[in-house]
């Protein structure tokens, strides 16, 4: 997600920074003629929003501090979506073939979602972010509704599925303040992020009630780019998804908060105060935004996807899981890796350099946690009787696609 620098220590717990928004109204075209579109040909379902559904950190399977190959589960192609499978089509997108999108079963899958997107598209040092608008400049560059729009006009788009509203939040920024707020204060008289000005400005009413305002219109501009192709609101779907909780409560956690074992080892450096503010307070205030603005659109083929407890259990250093090394494992291959290790990436920092890694993957749901993602969102295709649900874990092991047993309920 978007973080904002603004500490010295910033350019090092950046998981992506902004400078800037654009954003373009919504340019109408004509429905084109088609022999592959709306009602014709195979089923497709797309995906449309921020990191959460691109597939950001979809590379890695667990966590380890022993070595990446313990944990490469996708290798140094995971981000590749061009047409020629060697390049990333839009850099920093990260686009992995894990993503929960790609349902199979005679179902087609298409990723158009962006790390880093908002719900307006804008410029990150010269990285583009497509937010979900009609933006489109000389370059080429389109915003997400845009790319939507011609997609469907030659494929029979079916359902899209959409995560969005994170980074109007600042979330990823809230995250970096949490953590240096553990790393640059003792125990003895620690400094809490969940009272710095810096991050409590993002929860304010008025800013709470701007980022409905702001999500609703990009879920109405999804709407608007499938009614430009001619879509009826009976031929399709849109699934909104909300963001799942990364870390326990403080008492969940399996590293003490003293000293700087649960940064150093863990990648998880949060106060105990902090992660029970996160999960009772940010979160759901994140969460019940989005679901919010979705109920505001007012159109009936919108359907939800509750993933907030989706990963309880298996969250970032909680102490039902481990690193790989911790659990006695060989790699991510070993039987019953899904079971015993973590679905969400470590926050990493310098320990980036020289790696594979990308700061950031930091915080979002790994390997594991896409495809378990997928097991849902496959739920709430359900054939195409698209329906609404809370995306829970229903087991231990994998089923016989090798995604994490979860259940849509």
């Amino acid at each position: 997600m978007r973080p904002r620098p603004h500490r010295s220590l910033r350019i090092l717990l950046s998981l992506a920074t902004v400078v800037s928004l654009c954003t373009a109204g919504a340019a109408v075209a004509a429905a084109p003629a088609f022999a592959d579109g709306p009602g014709s040909g195979s089923p497709w379902v797309v995906s449309v929003g921020d990191s959460y559904i691109s597939g950001e950190a979809g590379r890695w399977a667990g966590n380890s501090n022993d070595g990446e190959s313990l944990i490469d589960a996708l290798g140094p192609t995971a981000y590749d979506d061009n047409p020629a499978g060697n390049a990333e089509s839009i850099s920093g997108c990260h686009r992995s073939k894990s993503a929960e999108i790609y349902l199979g079963g005679g179902v087609n899958g298409e990723n158009l979602a962006c790390s880093g997107a908002e719900t307006s598209t804008y410029v990150d040092s010269g990285d583009f972010k497509p937010g979900l608008d009609f933006y489109s400049d000389s370059s080429g560059n389109q915003g997400q509704a845009l790319m939507l729009q011609n997609f469907a006009a030659t494929h029979n788009v079916k359902m899209v599925a959409v995560s969005i509203g994170g980074n109007n939040f600042n979330f990823a920024s809230i995250v970096e303040d949490c953590v240096e707020d553990f790393l640059l204060s003792p125990s003895w008289w620690p400094d809490y992020c969940s009272d710095d000005s810096s991050v409590t400005k993002n929860f304010t009413t008025s800013n709470v009630n701007a980022q409905i305002a702001a999500i609703k219109t990009a879920l109405l501009n999804v709407h608007q780019a499938m009614a430009n192709d001619g879509y009826a609101d009976s031929s399709y779907s849109i699934v909104v998804q909300n963001y799942p909780s990364p870390i326990p409560n403080g008492s969940g956690f399996r590293y003490s908060q003293s000293g700087y074992t649960r940064q150093d080892t863990g990648g998880c450096g949060f106060w105990n105060t902090d992660a029970n503010w996160a999960n009772g307070a940010a979160l759901p205030t994140i969460d019940n935004a989005v679901f919010t603005a979705a109920a505001q659109t007012g159109l009936g083929n919108v359907h939800t996807m509750d993933i907030s407890s989706a990963f309880n259990g298996r969250r970032l250093c909680e102490n039902t899981v481990g690193l790989i090394e911790e659990e006695g494992l060989s790699s991510w291959r070993s039987t019953g890796a899904e079971n015993v290790t973590e679905w969400v990436n470590q926050i990493r920092t310098v320990s980036t350099i020289g790696s594979d890694y990308y700061i950031q993957e930091s915080l979002h749901p790994n390997y594991w946690g896409q495809l378990a993602l997928r097991d849902c969102l496959r739920q709430a295709y359900n054939g195409g009787a698209v329906r609404s649900g809370a995306c829970n874990i229903a087991g231990n092991g994998l089923d016989s696609q090798g995604e994490p047993l979860m259940t849509l309920h």
